[in-house]
């Protein structure tokens, strides 16, 4: 009759929970550390930009912060950083791949001049009109970024330059079209589509003293859809798979150029997004004063933001009011120029803290690592195994210790 063996159970080291739990802590402590070691060198910095220009620092963040209170300002800011957002959405969907779209701004202005056109040609009711433009805009802005994908894996072209081209010719092919006599109206000294109809005017929140657009709204289901994209979904994965090494992500299965193809129509789609909140909620049409410059600006953003749905709606948020505010410190005298400072060292700032920050991380994780497996050679070098009794075995009985059971720790 043969006895029952007793199943050796794992124990815990004491040692290497507690680097564990410290190793814990400090992502915590870094995730913190990284914001807030921006914020401080951008007010140094921004401090010392005044200083520079014989300015008092702290009256300039008094006025500011005095002006951004009130109510007008504050609609006005949320207003601002609606198409700031949508922009910095729309290039995200890019960088999470390592494609940079410059061509966002190119995007958004024909998306929006083809909406225009169509919406002063078409009147459907009710909602129907606004869903029409909104598809035709995100259709054509997902065709011209498309433009760029194919080419980049068709013939190799970068994205960089194909987009940057395709933002010059969207320039021409809407001034060609918006001409008197084609799809303009002349108005003084202007040049527009005709307006849209009242069924294509986007509903608002009503506040004092100006209401809030509507189309916030779409904003905030288009970052919950972008962040469900790209952390929730199979396409997600393999879009961050590619950004992370085309080698590795070809070697598992993934089609890199399907990926590239589809991660710039979804950029482009979401660019087309950018210029609605104007067309349907401000000016009701295309004109030779449409707001440019907006793509370029959603590329700081998204720097902002590392790509974030949330860091992104705080560096719109935050890059609208220095938008308004600027403008009042204009008035008290400050140089034109010193917000666009402000702005340039506010994303370096960013940009520096969190890859120093991240370096600094590595080296503390290998550390940690380090750590962590002298203290299983420690455990593994002790005084060997025991049996049953107590008793200690020696090094050439069974007793001896196996190598075999211990987990594989990996960098």
């Amino acid at each position: 009759m043969s006895t029952p063996t007793a199943t050796p159970t794992a124990t815990k080291n004491p040692a290497v929970d507690a680097i564990a739990r410290s190793a814990a802590r400090d992502k915590v402590l870094l995730g913190i550390a990284a914001p807030v070691l921006a914020i401080v060198a951008a007010v140094v910095i921004s401090s010392l930009v005044f200083l520079a220009s014989g300015e008092n620092p702290f009256r300039a963040y008094g006025i500011m912060a005095d002006y951004g209170h009130y109510s007008d300002s504050q609609v006005w800011i949320v207003n601002k950083a609606v198409p700031y957002y949508l922009s910095a959405l729309a290039v995200a969907v890019g960088f999470r791949m390592n494609l940079f779209n410059i061509g966002v701004d190119g995007q958004y202005r024909l998306a929006a001049f083809a909406a225009a056109a169509v919406g002063g040609a078409v009147a459907l009711p009710g909602a129907l009109q606004i869903i029409l433009l909104i598809v035709i805009a995100m259709l054509v802005g997902a065709i011209w970024s498309g433009i760029a994908g194919l080419l980049k894996t068709t013939r190799g072209v970068s994205e960089v330059i194909t987009t940057i081209m395709l933002n010059s010719i969207a320039a021409s092919v809407i001034g060609y079209f918006l001409q008197d006599g084609r799809l303009a109206i002349k108005d003084g000294n202007l040049l527009h589509t005709k307006f849209l109809p009242e069924s294509s005017h986007f509903f608002a929140f009503p506040t004092h003293p100006k209401p809030v657009e509507g189309f916030v709204v779409v904003a905030v289901l288009a970052g919950a859809l972008y962040w469900f994209l790209i952390n929730r979904t199979r396409f997600g994965f393999d879009l961050r798979a590619v950004g992370a090494s085309e080698s590795a992500a070809e070697a598992s299965g993934v089609s890199v150029k399907r990926m590239i193809v589809i991660s710039m129509l979804l950029s482009g789609a979401a660019a087309g997004l950018v210029g609605m909140p104007t067309l349907l909620g401000e000016s009701f049409q295309y004109g030779t004063d449409f707001p440019a410059g907006i793509g370029f600006t959603g590329i700081a953003i998204a720097l902002l933001g590392r790509n974030h749905p949330v860091g992104m709606a705080f560096g719109a948020l935050l890059w609208a009011f220095l938008d308004r505010t600027g403008s009042r410190l204009e008035f008290e005298g400050y140089a034109q120029e010193i917000v666009g400072v402000i702005q340039g060292v506010i994303v370096l700032c960013v940009v520096i803290a969190y890859e120093v920050v991240r370096r600094y991380g590595l080296r503390l994780q290998q550390r940690k690592v380090g750590e962590e497996l002298a203290a299983l050679a420690r455990t593994g070098d002790g005084t060997g195994s025991t049996d049953g009794t107590g008793s200690t075995g020696s090094a050439d009985n069974t007793g001896s210790t196996d190598n075999s059971d211990k987990p594989e720790v990996t960098a």
